[in-house]
């Protein structure tokens, strides 16, 4: 990285907080490890707004001022619902131009009103998925991954997984030592990939009703590498297989032995990201047995083997 980068990053009534806080706390702490990135809050009127948490902004220039960006940032909040049409307007100007275009959350919606997601892949915060496919049926709304990439346009994750993706761009620009820096400054994971899912397999799930099917869901996922068959589990549950797997399907939403893959294959791509531990390994801990039946899950889940992914991620 050698010309500084302008990055302008939008503000508005109603905007998210953390979704401007977060990424520019990511650049700030690039340029302290020698990134050059030059920081500009932009409003339409350059006057102070109110986040939807209540603190106030001010902006340091209007948005006519703002001039070119090398990176244009436009966050999500409460006021994307009730967009200023002279921000869309702007951002349909001025958002091609920008070699790269980045929203948090549902700062997308500004980017598809906008016409700048057509015929692309975004994806935005999960409750909000449906909505944005709903009303721009020209973008492919993807509701897994925590950010996603098309072409110069970056669409991120609720909140926090705007910090995902300023740090994977600093790491794009400046190299894995500082983005990691930066990431352990902020206490951050360094980095949960793009396309790890919004939620692991715990959140995503319905949590059971009855205590002893809670505790078999707890019990899965600290002891991925245990006896996680219907009839193992279904005697911790004290219930025989047949009660059990009927009772957990309903109050869970799938059947043990889907979930016990879902979080056995989670267990295992964390242990790969940490990048400690061999593939023989992994499967052992994580109840696969062996590399094969291993790369066999990798590969139907994921379409890629487990070796592969660690090289990735």
């Amino acid at each position: 990285m050698t010309a500084a980068q302008q990055v302008v990053i939008l503000v508005f009534d109603g905007v998210q907080s953390l979704d401007v806080t977060g990424p520019l706390e990511v650049f700030t702490g690039a340029n302290a490890a020698g990134g050059r990135y030059e920081t500009r809050i932009a409003g339409l009127d350059g006057l102070p707004v109110r986040t939807s948490s209540g603190l106030r902004l001010l902006p340091d220039v209007t948005l006519a001022a703002a001039g070119n960006a090398d990176l244009l940032v436009v966050p999500g909040g409460d006021g994307t619902r009730t967009n200023d049409p002279r921000l869309v307007a702007w951002l349909r100007e001025h958002g091609p131009r920008a070699p790269r275009l980045m929203s948090v959350c549902t700062g997308a919606f500004l980017l598809a009103e906008a016409g700048l997601l057509d015929g692309r892949r975004a994806t935005t915060h999960w409750d909000k998925c449906a909505s944005l496919a709903r009303r721009f049926p020209q973008v492919t709304v993807d509701a897994e991954p925590i950010f996603v990439r098309d072409g110069a346009i970056w669409t991120s994750a609720g909140v926090t997984a705007g910090i995902d993706l300023a740090l994977a761009l600093v790491e794009a620009d400046l190299g894995r030592d500082v983005a990691l820096g930066i990431a352990r400054h902020l206490v951050m994971f360094l980095r949960r990939p793009g396309g790890q899912r919004q939620f692991s397999v715990q959140l995503a799930a319905q949590v059971a009703v009855r205590d002893p099917l809670r505790e078999i869901q707890r019990y899965a996922a600290e002891h991925p590498g245990a006896d996680l068959s219907v009839p193992a589990l279904a005697r911790r549950a004290n219930l025989s297989p047949r009660q059990f797997s009927r009772a957990f399907a309903a109050e869970v939403g799938t059947p043990p032995g889907r979930y016990v893959d879902r979080v056995r294959l989670e267990a295992a791509r964390r242990l790969l990201e940490e990048g400690h531990h061999g593939v023989e390994e992994v499967a052992k801990e994580c109840g696969y047995g062996t590399p094969e039946a291993l790369r066999r899950a990798f590969v139907r889940e994921l379409g890629v083997g487990p070796a592969d992914y660690r090289e990735r991620f």
